[in-house]
């Protein structure tokens, strides 16, 4: 009798251990959230919405910034790591054009990730240093056709969302600038506040408070409407460049492999996320809109990534800028 209680305590032991009852119990202890790039705009949206699906999930997200030229070294850990959902990603634009900017990309944004959904947009920003001598866009152009040798345009580095409005914007006036490219958003920032450089083109997670504190000059935002946290500003679209929009949208992956249980757990945390009021208000704060529960799902982001692809693959294939 003691024998066979032993292995029925041993079975229960196996059984309460497998895969699918681990999945089911998820999550027991904190979760890493990896930001592929230093404290910036990606990081800022990282935290807010980390804090508000601790909630549903019950556990701590840790906020662990995992820096690199152009934001790929967060990704391939995250692909590396053992699919059980302790370990997420939170990526922007540069989860699709990454493919098309470096030819030694160790991983597939297609292939090696499970989706978990779409957390907002982002708008950006033209700004210029103080020192520039154009008032309004109209003059700014006028300005770049005639110095267009010595105009600068900072970028946080190959692959970050203000290379790739700069490099947007340039295609639009069909003028090349000199480009400057940091480490990081916070170098090229204090760097245009310093009038080191001329031109940068940003995220309002990171610019908002540069515009509203009168620190930079401001020449339009990149989106089709205005931002509703800064009305006064035109669109460049209104300006003049017709059909100019790109915006910056985050979303959340895991590694291949993660059990559909835990995914549904970080779907609905996800989902219940980007309903927060609090959430919301706090992006918009920022100039970001929060997506509503119905993109923050697996298809819309696998969607949005692919269809994005599409979109700056040819533009940058076109540009010849690369990284070995």
């Amino acid at each position: 009798m003691r024998t066979r209680i032993l292995a029925l305590a041993a079975a229960f032991v196996a059984a309460a251990s497998t895969p699918m009852a681990l999945a089911q119990q998820y999550p027991t202890h904190p979760i890493t959230l990896m930001v592929p790039f230093a404290p910036g705009p990606t990081d800022t949206v990282a935290r807010v919405i980390a804090q508000s699906m601790s909630k549903p999930l019950g556990q701590t997200i840790i906020i662990e910034n995992k820096p690199s030229a152009g934001g790929i070294l967060a990704p391939e850990l995250v692909k590396n790591s053992k699919p059980d959902g302790y370990t997420i990603l939170i990526h922007h634009i540069g989860m699709a054009t990454t493919p098309f900017l470096y030819r030694q990309l160790r991983f597939d944004p297609l292939k090696d990730f499970e989706y978990i959904g779409l957390i907002n947009d982002v708008p950006m920003t033209l700004l210029g240093k103080q020192q520039l001598p154009a008032k309004d866009f109209k003059e700014l152009l006028t300005y770049i056709k005639a110095n267009k040798d010595k105009v600068s345009l900072a970028n946080a580095g190959l692959g970050a969302a203000s290379h790739l409005c700069g490099m947007l914007f340039m295609s639009a006036i069909q003028t090349d600038l000199l480009t400057v490219p940091y480490k990081g958003t916070g170098p090229a920032m204090n760097d245009l506040l310093g009038g080191q450089v001329d031109l940068l083109c940003d995220q309002t997670t990171n610019t908002t408070s540069q515009i509203k504190g009168g620190k930079v000059k401001v020449f339009g935002v990149t989106t089709k409407t205005r931002v509703p946290s800064l009305p006064e500003i035109p669109t460049l679209d209104q300006e003049g460049l017709k059909g100019f929009e790109v915006s910056i949208w985050h979303g959340l992956y895991a590694p291949k492999g993660t059990p559909k249980a835990v995914m549904d757990k970080l779907v609905a945390a996800l989902q219940a996320g980007v309903k927060d009021d609090e959430v919301k208000k706090r992006f918009a704060d920022l100039g970001a809109t929060t997506y509503p529960p119905e993109k923050a799902t697996p298809a819309a982001l696998q969607s949005m990534v692919q269809s994005e692809m599409d979109k700056w693959g040819p533009l940058i294939k076109k540009a010849g800028v690369y990284a070995d």
